[in-house]
């Protein structure tokens, strides 16, 4: 009898232990690299590096690359394209690039990765019909970010977290039916099921959903987990593995401003969400609430409305970069939206590389289409002279001139004529009794500004010039 009850006090042992295996090996599953990234999260976080590493130019100055456009050629190339261009633009004075979604997408190969399935794929398992992302594989992409980074550039990587895409069918008990919303990716981490999309047992919806996607719920600890809490969630396992040092939310109307906040509080780095609103007062809303930078559309539709209708007194109105010129983000054009048409691009460029903001300039705007070395003029431009508030000084519908006021630099003044002919205007500058110059090149005039600090200076036909201490 006594040996029957050491039997079963054993075998009840082995159970306990076993149970306690499986709940081991089901977290070591939704664990893998951990280790490697526990690792080098304490490197990169012990010498200051979560925020900025070394050697890097300083991110939210200077201009940023959008390093790709829609549908660039598939085939596994792009990330090898990519790295034998980061060495001319660090040069050309880029501060960092942004690079289109890295992960895993519904369609493989053929995606450009705004369908997300498994984060942690980079180009290296064999799902989706593909090994490879559409743009190369993950040894590729590490090389490109280390190209980078060897150049003084920050790598930004595009954050698609409204939605995921690519789920298995399972049975829906919060929708009676079925839904795509069973996730388990090649990669063994963050699984998913109907309990992380809406609706679910926590609330129906959030703030929005897109195209009919699987509508990702934030509001869950284990997606919050996931995306920036654990030590190898998404945000961390991209700054600290990856390798990236900044972020670009995709499609923020789709989740509440504090995703943002806490992804950022948890790992740092650079970040600027797409709110694809004209309404500079919805835009200011969202980078107080998130903390983080916005792409300046109120700018960007001013811009196409100024330049489309020759009507510059547009740019006299309210844009982000006018309310708080640290959190706007400026553009012309990119993978989403081209308005602004070629004849007016470089007086739309020479209009947000001279004001306030973080300028950004589209790949295909300075490798195909414009003129590369009136960018790499304008880039100068833009780092060695643009500094200090703004002043508009003059506004018609044919002609524009405003007036950076300096600050560790001398400042400039930015003349841009939509007209046919040679424009001249008297302005008065910060400079008293000093030589200028355009620095374009348009204009071969040197004048000297009177003891007033008044002058005459002029812009070329359909162009600008750009006029500062000579």
């Amino acid at each position: 009898m006594k040996n029957f009850k050491i039997y079963h006090f054993l075998i009840l042992l082995l159970l306990i232990f076993s149970c306690n295996k499986e709940e081991l090996l089901k977290e070591d599953v939704n664990s893998i690299e951990v280790n490697n990234s526990v690792e080098r999260t304490s490197q990169v976080k012990a010498s200051g590096q979560s925020t900025l590493r070394a050697g890097l130019k300083s991110v939210g100055s200077g201009v940023m690359m959008q390093a790709f456009y829609w549908d660039v050629p598939a085939g596994g190339t792009w990330w090898d394209h990519l790295n034998t261009k980061v060495a001319d633009w660090s040069a050309a004075g880029f501060s960092s690039i942004w690079l289109p979604p890295v992960s895993k997408a519904q369609n493989g190969a053929n995606s450009m990765g705004y369908d997300p399935f498994d984060y942690y794929d980079f180009g290296e398992y064999n799902q989706k019909g593909s090994i490879e992302t559409r743009f190369g594989s993950k040894n590729e992409l590490l090389t490109l970010i280390n190209s980078a980074h060897q150049n003084g550039l920050n790598v930004i990587a595009d954050i698609v977290i409204n939605h995921n895409s690519g789920g298995d069918s399972e049975q829906n008990i919060f929708t009676g039916g079925s839904s795509y919303t069973d996730f388990n990716p090649a990669s063994g981490l963050f699984n998913r099921s109907q309990y992380d999309f809406h609706p679910n047992d926590f609330h129906s919806n959030d703030s929005g959903s897109f195209g009919g996607f699987a509508d990702l719920c934030h509001d869950k600890v284990w997606v919050q987990d996931w995306l920036w809490n654990r030590t190898n969630s998404v945000a961390k396992y991209y700054m600290n593995d990856i390798g990236f040092d900044g972020w670009r939310f995709d499609y923020v109307k789709g989740f509440e401003p504090w995703v943002v906040k806490n992804w950022t509080n948890a790992v740092g780095g650079f970040s600027v969400g797409e709110y694809w609103d004209a309404n500079v007062n919805t835009l200011d809303w969202w980078t107080t609430q998130s903390g983080a930078s916005a792409f300046d559309f109120a700018c960007y539709y001013k811009m196409r409305d100024a330049f489309g209708n020759n009507d510059l007194n547009y740019l006299n109105g309210d844009m982000l970069w006018k309310r708080n010129g640290k959190k706007a983000v400026t553009f012309v054009a990119n993978h989403d939206t081209n308005e602004i048409v070629s004849g007016s691009k470089l007086l739309a460029y020479a209009y947000i590389l001279t004001h306030e903001g973080y300028p950004t300039i589209f790949y295909r705007d300075y490798e195909e289409w414009l003129d590369k070395t009136s960018l790499k003029n304008l880039i100068w431009i833009h780092n060695n002279l643009a500094s200090g508030t703004t002043s508009i000084l003059y506004v018609d519908d044919n002609e524009y001139i405003a007036r950076r006021n300096g600050n560790n630099a001398a400042g400039l003044v930015v003349y841009i004529n939509n007209t046919t002919s040679w424009k001249e205007r008297w302005i008065q500058t910060n400079w008293s009794s000093t030589t200028i110059k355009d620095y374009t090149g348009h204009s071969n005039w040197q004048p000297v500004t009177q003891s007033g600090k008044w002058v005459k200076i002029q812009a070329p036909p359909k162009s600008y010039s750009v006029w500062s201490v000579k």
